[in-house]
C-alpha cells in the first residue's frame, strides 16, 4: 500500500486540490489572498475545489458563509500560528528519499525527545545535526514528543490542535523530513508521539466544521472525539498514514498518546484500524501508551506494542523511597520490581488500591518486544512539580542501577534526552498559551495536581519563558562516566540478549539484591548501602561490568552499597 494525501491541500503540476469535511456549513469557499473562491458540496458532507495555479506555499482558508475564516482542520503548515492561515505544502517534494533503517520490533532501544528542548536552537535541523550521537551512544529509535501545530511557540505537544500540521517552531514539515532522513542515514528507526484522544483548548476550531465530538462519552479533557462516525475515523487513519507512509513524513512507528482515553463502541476498534492501515503501508509499528496494563491492545486490536509503567513506579520507590499518589500502589517495591520483570507488569487482574478495583490481565506469554520501560521519561520526570530528573533524586549509584535494569531486562528500553550521561537539568511543564485565562487556568490547574503528593517548594509558572529555557539539556555537561556505562549496556543487550521471551529470563531476590538473568548474562543489582553478598547460579562466571567494586569468589559475590554487577557465564 502506497497512502496518497486525500484530506486537506494536495497540489500537483497545475494547481491544488482542496478537500474538506463540513457538514455544518450550509456553503464553504477556499478563500486565498484576497480571491474567494466557492466550493461543491459532495456526498458525506465533504466539500471539494481544484484551484488552477495554486502552487506550494500559497496560504489559504476556509470561508464560512458568516464570514468566519478558519484554517484547514487538515493543514501541513501554519506558519502564522494556528489561528492564522494554513500553507499548501508538497509533501512529494519534502518527503525522505532514503529507505527505512529496518530496525526490527525487538531490536528497538528508544530515546525520547522534545524537539524544543533537545538543542539550544529547539528545531528540527537543530537536532537532525545531533542523531548521530543517539546511533553512537547505543540507541536503535529516536522518539519524538508530539509535533502537531499548537498554540504559542513552547509546549510539550499534547495540546495540538492542527493533527496534520508540523509545529512551526520547530521549523515546519521541511526540516521535520530532514531528522528523518538524519535517523535514518544513521541507522535509527525514526518513531512520533501522536494524541487520537483529545485536542487542545486554544485553536480548536473543528468542531465548527463537522460533529468531530460526542458528549455521549467523556474524557479529561471534556466530550470524545466520535469514532463511530467513518469521517472521524478516516481523519484519524489519514493521519497516522501521513506520518508513517514514505509519500508523507515516513517515520518507522508511532507511539499513541493514552489511549485508554480513546473510546469506540466500534468493531473494529479505532485502535485496530489505525494498527491494521500502518502495517499495510510497510514495516512500520504501533505502540501505544496505556494504563490498563491490558493484553488485548495487542492480541485483540493488534498493536506491535504497549508502554509498561508498573517497572517504573516499582524502580522508582525502590529508587527514592516515595509512597506518595500512585506510588502508594508500589510500596514494598522490590517483590513487585521481581513481579514486573518476570510477568511484564504487577497488577494483571488483583485489586489495585489508587484505582479501587481490580485492574489488568496477565501478559507473561507474551515477549518482552510487545512492552515498552523506562526508570525516565518525559511524564515521569515533567509531571513532578519541580520536573527533577532521577539524578536529583538518587545518587550515581542508584543511577546505574536504573540503567542497568532498563537496559538487560526483556521489554524494549526506553530513555529519556540526556539520561544516557546523567543529565541534571530538569524537564518541567511548560506552555506558551496566548488566551490569558487559560494560562491562568493552567498555573492553578497545576498547583491543584500535586497536593496529592504533597511534595514541597513552588510549582514553577508554566507560561513563564525561563520554565521552557531551564528545560534545555546541556552537552557541555555529560558526565562521561555514565555515558561510558550506558553505551556499555546498551552493546551487551544487542549483542547478546536476542532472547526476548520470559520463559528466557528470570527475576528473584537474595534480600535486598535483585538478580536478573537472561541467557549467559546474570544482573546483580544491590539497592542497599550496606554490604552485600550474592549467591550465583552454578557454573563459571566473569565479570562484565561493574559499577562499584564487588569481589567474585567461585560462585560467591560480594560488594558493598548501591551497584550494578553484569556478569556472563562462560
Amino acid at each position: 500500500m502506497t497512502w496518497k494525501q486525500w484530506l486537506g491541500a494536495v497540489p500537483d503540476a497545475g494547481g491544488t486540490h482542496f478537500r474538506v469535511w463540513a457538514p455544518k456549513a450550509g456553503s464553504l469557499a477556499v478563500k486565498i489572498a484576497d480571491r474567494a473562491v466557492s466550493m461543491r458540496r459532495e456526498a458525506e458532507g465533504y466539500y471539494t475545489l481544484y484551484s488552477p495555479g495554486v502552487r506550494a506555499g500559497a496560504r489559504y482558508s476556509y470561508r464560512f458563509p458568516d464570514g468566519r475564516e478558519r484554517p484547514d482542520p487538515a493543514s501541513l503548515l501554519q506558519p502564522k500560528g494556528v489561528h492564522g492561515p494554513s500553507e499548501v505544502v508538497d509533501l512529494a517534494a519534502i518527503a525522505p528519499r532514503k529507505s527505512r533503517a529496518g530496525v526490527a520490533l525487538q531490536d528497538l532501544i528508544f530515546c525520547e525527545l522534545h524537539l524544543g528542548t533537545y538543542t539550544k536552537e529547539g528545531t528540527a535541523d537543530a537536532a537532525a545535526r545531533e542523531v548521530h550521537a543517539l546511533a553512537e551512544n547505543g540507541y536503535t529509535a529516536a522518539e519524538l514528543m508530539p509535533v502537531a501545530a499548537f498554540a504559542g511557540d513552547r509546549g510539550w505537544g499534547y495540546d495540538g490542535v492542527a493533527p496534520f500540521a508540523v509545529h512551526e517552531a520547530y521549523g515546519g514539515p521541511l526540516q521535520l523530513g530532514h531528522f528523518v532522513e538524519a535517523a535514518r542515514a544513521s541507522g535509527l528507526a525514526a518513531f512520533l508521539d501522536v494524541v487520537y484522544n483529545h485536542l487542545g483548548p486554544e485553536g480548536n476550531y473543528l468542531s465548527e466544521f463537522a460533529p468531530y465530538f460526542t458528549s455521549k462519552h467523556n474524557t479529561p479533557w471534556g466530550d470524545a472525539l466520535d469514532f463511530s462516525l467513518p469521517q472521524v475515523r478516516r481523519y484519524f487513519v489519514e493521519n497516522a498514514l501521513r506520518w508513517v507512509s514514505s509519500a508523507g513524513a515516513g517515520f518507522d512507528g508511532l507511539r499513541l498518546d493514552a489511549v485508554q482515553n480513546i473510546v469506540d463502541d466500534s468493531k473494529p476498534h479505532i485502535l485496530q484500524e489505525i494498527a491494521e492501515a500502518v502495517h499495510a503501508e510497510g514495516s512500520a509499528f504501533v505502540i501505544a501508551e496505556s494504563d490498563l496494563n491490558d493484553v488485548k491492545l495487542v492480541e485483540q486490536y493488534g498493536l506491535d506494542g504497549a508502554w509498561a509503567d508498573d517497572l517504573h513506579h516499582a524502580l522508582h520507590v525502590a529508587l527514592t523511597a516515595e509512597s506518595q499518589g500512585y506510588y502508594g500502589d508500589f510500596q514494598d517495591p522490590l517483590p513487585k520490581l521481581v513481579q514486573a520483570l518476570n510477568r511484564g507488569w504487577v497488577y494483571e487482574g488483583q485489586h489495585r488500591p489508587g484505582f479501587g478495583k481490580p485492574h489488568g490481565t496477565p501478559a507473561a506469554h507474551l515477549p518482552g518486544r510487545h512492552f515498552v520501560v523506562c526508570a525516565q521519561n518525559h511524564d515521569q520526570i515533567g509531571n513532578r512539580a519541580a520536573g527533577e530528573r532521577l539524578s536529583k533524586l538518587t545518587d550515581d549509584r542508584g543511577l546505574r542501577v536504573a540503567s542497568a535494569i532498563v537496559a538487560l531486562q526483556p521489554a524494549l528500553p526506553l530513555y529519556f534526552q540526556g539520561e544516557e550521561w546523567a543529565a541534571r537539568e530538569p524537564f518541567q511543564y511548560f506552555t506558551g498559551h496566548t488566551d490569558h485565562d487559560l494560562a491562568e487556568s493552567v498555573r492553578k490547574g497545576r498547583r491543584e495536581e500535586f497536593k496529592a503528593f504533597a511534595w514541597q517548594g513552588e510549582v514553577p509558572d508554566p507560561q513563564a519563558r525561563e520554565t521552557f529555557e531551564r528545560s534545555k539539556i546541556d552537552r557541555g555537561k555529560q558526565d562521561a562516566e555514565a555515558l561510558a556505562w550506558h553505551r556499555a549496556l546498551l552493546k551487551i543487550r544487542r549483542e547478546k540478549l536476542r532472547d526476548d521471551t520470559r520463559a528466557g529470563s528470570d527475576a528473584s531476590l537474595q534480600g535486598r539484591t535483585l538478580l536478573l538473568r537472561r541467557g549467559s548474562i546474570l544482573l546483580v543489582a544491590a539497592f542497599d548501602d550496606g554490604a552485600f553478598e550474592a549467591r550465583l547460579p552454578q557454573g563459571n562466571w566473569r565479570v562484565l561490568l561493574d559499577s562499584g567494586a564487588a569481589k567474585l569468589i567461585g560462585t560467591t559475590l560480594r560488594g558493598s552499597g548501591r551497584q550494578a554487577i553484569v556478569l556472563e557465564h562462560a
